[in-house]
């Protein structure tokens, strides 16, 4: 209680007292104020005057150049940087309109305006010595297909390189490599385009001859993605390697046929327009995973939109767009590999797709055989078709050997996925063999094949299909004229359609299955 009173007192002596503003101010006290305040007013004008002395003695037009040569210096010192301000635009490349984009249903896609400007290819970053072992980074995706940590993964393994083609590949294999990508390049249009029907016009390059087996028109898009791929897959990017001109001119050509509207690669003509959109959307991802250009980005992501709405809900794909409800092995297969590999050059995709893919490759499976069906259990593919009344009992493996890939990409193992082994067990009956007499050249059976084998690896899978492949594709590569490097494309099933681009390009990526696996998903 004291205390309390105490408080009490003290708030009303307080209270008691003047307020400030209540008291008279005298001129003592005005004086006062001011000689307490009149040190620090003369130290702080005297420290003014020396900072502005000091700043009026710093040559700031010397220090301004100084400062641009240090700018000029980093630039040149670091080349491959790439600035939030992106640089001028080739005059080259038309600007785009970011405003337009398709109406994507029921997925995950990304709007085309992201980080795009018409730059030049060789002013960007990514990986274009291909330091990486391989875009598909992700450890569970890896350790899957043989490509994860350490010493290479369970099946097939992961070799090193190009420099240990030669002792995987056996003799004459790198030779006959290097001769396929010469004719490719010497057949490759002034437009960047691999011209189906009117690539002759560039003979006379190799040797005087005039190269036969001319494609069609139609397919001029899918056979630039097919010959891309195969340079990519020898470590060429749009600004490094020895084939860097071939593949900057090919990728330019693409994004020139894209429909600015819908994202299609070409035009939409015929049953064949999926395929060849896919195979070149596979390409430019490839190639956009390497350069990290935005000028192939967009071109990229607008190609991968455009495969997107080409999906039936919660199925997979075939010939029409808008989808109709049909579905088949061949168009799935071409479109899988291309969203896996936007995935990973992280581009925007619906995951969905991959799950519809992987029923739909379920659904014509046939569980005893381990046969896949084109269309439906058991079905044949249209190239079994064109040969039947030569071979009525021919089923042909190309639809197993496809869905045997994708299983892979689509993170199968199988160890618990037991009719991969079955799917192997059928491509082993079917073992590659140049018989022109016998219907028996199929590249595009060779080329899925050769790659769902060295996932398999081993004795039993691999060491039988290769031993087969490389008779079949090195012995039977031209060597004579113009034609050299390139084989013929009259005795495939589908020569008469993709023409001799088309065989060329497949056997080239043939012979990069060796060590592609750990560079490019194009020839998985």
């Amino acid at each position: 209680m004291t205390q309390q009173s105490n408080d009490y007192s003290n708030v009303h002596v307080e209270s008691s007292l003047p307020k400030a503003w209540e008291r008279e101010e005298t001129f003592n006290d005005v004086l006062y104020d001011w000689m307490s305040r009149a040190p620090w007013l003369a130290i702080s004008a005297a420290a003014h005057l020396i900072i502005v002395l000091i700043m009026m003695a710093i040559p700031w037009d010397q220090m301004g150049k100084q400062k641009e040569r240090k700018i000029d210096a980093s630039i040149e010192a670091a080349p491959e940087q790439v600035f939030e301000d992106p640089p001028e635009e080739e005059p080259e490349l038309e600007e785009e309109d970011p405003t337009e984009e398709p109406v994507l249903k029921d997925a995950e896609v990304s709007d085309h305006n992201e980080e795009d400007t018409d730059q030049d290819f060789e002013s960007v970053e990514g990986d274009p010595d291909f330091s990486a072992d391989s875009p598909f980074d992700s450890k569970a995706f890896n350790d899957v297909i043989g490509i994860g940590g350490g010493a290479g993964g369970k099946f097939g393994g992961r070799f090193g390189g190009r420099k240990n083609l030669r002792a995987r590949g056996g003799s004459g294999t790198e030779q006959a490599l290097r001769d396929g990508l010469e004719w490719l390049r010497w057949h490759q249009s002034e437009d960047g385009s691999w011209d189906c029907d009117g690539f002759m016009s560039n003979c006379g390059k190799i040797g005087p001859t005039t190269c036969t087996d001319p494609g069609e028109a139609l397919h001029d898009v899918g056979m630039t993605g097919l010959a891309l791929l195969a340079f990519l897959g020898d470590g060429n990017t749009t600004r490094d390697g020895p084939y860097k001109d071939q593949v900057g001119k090919g990728i330019k050509f693409l994004k020139e046929q894209q429909d600015p509207d819908t994202g299609l690669l070409g035009e939409k003509v015929g049953h064949s327009f999926l395929y060849n959109h896919s195979i070149a959307a596979l390409a430019v991802s490839e190639a956009y995973y390497f350069s990290k250009s935005p000028v192939i980005k967009r071109t990229a992501q607008d190609a991968i939109n455009f495969i997107t709405i080409a999906r039936n809900p919660y199925g997979a794909w075939r010939y029409d767009v808008p989808p109709s409800g049909d579905n088949d092995t061949s168009v799935t297969g071409w479109c899988v590999f291309a969203l896996k590999s936007a995935e990973e050059a992280e581009l925007k995709i619906d995951p969905e797709a991959f799950r519809g893919a992987a029923t739909w490759i379920d659904e014509v499976t046939d569980p005893v055989t381990g046969r896949c069906g084109y269309d439906s259990i058991g079905s044949p593919s249209s190239r079994i078709t064109r040969v039947n009344e030569h071979f009525p009992t021919d089923k042909g493996e190309a639809m197993t050997a496809v869905a045997l890939l994708c299983r892979f990409f689509l993170g199968q193992d199988p160890d618990k996925t037991p009719v991969m082994a079955k799917h192997a067990d059928l491509l082993k009956t079917k073992l590659p063999k140049w018989d022109p007499d016998g219907f028996g050249i199929d590249f595009y059976y060779w080329y899925y094949g050769s790659y769902a084998m060295y996932q398999m690896g081993g004795d039993k899978y691999w060491e039988q299909w290769n031993k087969a492949m490389k008779t079949a594709v090195v012995d039977s590569q031209r060597r004579d004229g113009d034609e050299k490097g390139s084989w013929d494309a009259k005795v495939d099933p589908w020569g008469f359609s993709g023409g001799r681009v088309y065989t060329t390009a497949l056997g080239v990526l043939c012979l990069e299955v060796y060590f592609r696996y750990a560079k490019v998903l194009g020839a998985r």
